[in-house]
Order: structure tokens, then C-alpha cells, then sequence
């Protein structure tokens, strides 16, 4: 499983948003069903963050669903459709 882990960068908002964009990309194009993205726990801003940058329109056509790992509130699982997308 891909997994992109946000801590690193979790202060720069550009660097988190081309990371997310890469990732989501790299992913789609991989042949991976799910990914993960680990922004933490923390206070939840970075989260809630992630969370409104996968709900985008242009980003949304890239996978099936999303959710937060029911286990652990600090990841986020994004499932893309097993046939592939070409987004």
C-alpha cells in the first residue's frame, strides 16, 4: 500500500498541497486500490485540511471514496476503482 505521511511538511501549504497532488497521481496511475495519507492527529487542522483538498471537484474524479481509518483517527484511506482510473 502507498502511503504518504504529511508530517514532514505539515506547515507550508503549498508543500502539502503538491505533495497530495503527486501522491493522489502517482497512485491512480500505479494500479493501487487504496492509499493512505497520515496527516496525524494532532489538533485535526491538518486533517480537516486534507479532507476539504480530496473533496475538490477536479480531485474527486480521481478516486471512488474516502474515509478516515475507523482504527486510527490520523490516517486517511482513499480507495480508487480496481479496473484503474485514467484520470
Amino acid at each position: 500500500m502507498l502511503s504518504l505521511d504529511l508530517h514532514p511538511i505539515f506547515r507550508n501549504n503549498r508543500d502539502i498541497e503538491l505533495a497530495l497532488r503527486q501522491f493522489l497521481f502517482r497512485a491512480n496511475h500505479s494500479g493501487e486500490t487504496v492509499v493512505e495519507i497520515i496527516p496525524g492527529k494532532g489538533s485535526g487542522r491538518l486533517k480537516a485540511r486534507v479532507l476539504a483538498f480530496l473533496d475538490q471537484k477536479h480531485i474527486r474524479k480521481l478516486y471512488v471514496r474516502r474515509e478516515v481509518d475507523t482504527g486510527n483517527a490520523g490516517r486517511i484511506l482513499v480507495y480508487f476503482d480496481e479496473a484503474g482510473l485514467s484520470g
